[in-house]
């Protein structure tokens, strides 16, 4: 990885008391508030953060009693949500205003301190409030990698409300200065998509379509609900975001778990994935629920992969679906379909997103530095064997299934 940051996040309940329970709900209804000020004003072209913060801000702040730097994130919140809505439609696809109404806030810090007692003050409505984190009693928790590691600052969070309970998913990121690297070590590429949510270069395909299915059914309930209008629709509303957000972790959780035992299958020194900037210039927030599904699909494979010595690392995804892993040849017209990859020059035909995955494992091992002594010998681990820089091929032992694109690499 060149240099840049890591990112996780660390969740963990909050200890409220009663008096703090009402004023952090008041504050996240005018959040809610705030966004779908900010929504009306840049709808439907405004996308540049800038120009949606001169617009809104002034707005937000008379109408809500949010403070400064909450109304200026929820303008930013507002102009990522509309830029997510215009590339949908430039994907062909037809997209309505969106209205926030998931009981969740953000911060930064700020609006939020940690404090080394286990304790983090929020800005309210009103006052801050100072509440207790519910860590585990015992020490060694996975949130304390991230608290009492210095090398780790804590940056954009998120609050949430799920079955009366308040919850910070806590974002933290490191300065990575190398790439992780290792002699004679294979690498696994995985590309993230929508109608496959994940597909590795060894052929292991994740299906995002039982999501999307589930995803839609929530937001169709939620626009009945919301036309209702109702205090039991709306208290429903926030029933069926909690319940849909358990439903993804869980199935990110599930798929990261796949990936990271692909990779062990395999043995894998390294997973290679997409650049997430390049995810979100490329996706729509609501093809799959939100955005941050994608980021966390990332953490969980990062931490389960750490558990067994398996380096994570990101590439510059830019063309990987557009470039034939066969031939290199790179070219719009190698896309007839979504779902198709066939190349114009060497007439080779894939799944699209499989050649994509190909490509950045390949990218990884062709593009990073290789050892000191200059006898590093990557590879990339595709579906029926290994394939070096050079393109020397080294097939799987007998009973693994083979495929003939993989065996001639430029």
């Amino acid at each position: 990885m060149a240099d840049g940051y890591r990112y996780r996040t660390a969740v963990t309940r909050l200890r409220v008391t009663e008096s703090d329970r009402r004023l952090l709900e008041q504050t996240i209804d005018h959040w809610q508030s705030a966004c779908n000020i900010a929504v009306e004003i840049a709808w439907p072209e405004m996308t540049d953060a800038g120009a949606v913060q001169s617009a809104g801000y002034g707005e937000i702040r008379e109408r809500t009693d949010l403070g400064s730097q909450h109304s200026i994130l929820a303008t930013r919140q507002a102009a990522s949500t509309v830029r997510s809505c215009v590339e949908h439609r430039k994907q062909g696809r037809s997209t309505s205003k969106p209205t926030f109404t998931a009981p969740t806030i953000t911060y930064d810090p700020r609006c939020m301190t940690m404090f080394d007692d286990g304790t983090v003050s929020l800005a309210t409505v009103e006052n801050r409030v100072r509440v207790e984190l519910a860590l585990p009693d015992e020490p060694g928790g996975y949130q304390d990698e991230f608290l009492d590691d210095d090398s780790w600052t804590l940056g954009e969070s998120t609050l949430t409300v799920e079955d009366g309970e308040f919850r910070l998913h806590m974002g933290f990121k490191k300065r990575v200065t190398d790439r992780e690297t290792a002699e004679d070590g294979t690498v696994l590429g995985v590309d993230l998509g929508v109608e496959n949510l994940a597909v590795t270069s060894t052929a292991r395909f994740f299906s995002g379509r039982e999501l999307q299915h589930v995803c839609r059914e929530h937001a169709r309930r939620r626009r009945a609900l919301e036309k209702t209008g109702t205090r039991s629709a709306n208290l429903t509303v926030r029933r069926i975001a909690g319940q849909e957000r358990r439903y993804i972790r869980n199935e990110l959780h599930e798929i990261s778990r796949a990936i990271v035992d692909e990779a062990r299958s395999h043995n894998c020194s390294v997973i290679a994935l997409e650049e997430l900037e390049g995810i979100y210039d490329t996706i729509a927030a609501r093809e799959f629920a939100h955005r941050w599904a994608y980021r966390q699909l990332c953490e969980f494979i990062e931490y389960k992969a750490e558990a067994y010595e398996i380096s994570v690392d990101y590439v510059d995804s830019r063309y990987t679906s557009q470039l034939c892993a066969e031939c290199g040849h790179q070219a719009r017209q190698n896309r007839p379909e979504r779902s198709r990859f066939e190349c114009v020059n060497c007439g080779s035909t894939s799944n699209a997103d499989y050649n994509a995955a190909k490509n950045i494992a390949l990218r990884y091992v062709r593009d990073g530095p290789q050892s000191s002594s200059r006898t590093g010998t990557r590879r990339c681990a595709l579906k029926s064997g290994t394939v070096s820089p050079n393109g020397a091929f080294t097939p799987y032992p007998d009973g693994s299934e083979e495929e003939f694109a993989d065996r001639s690499v430029a």
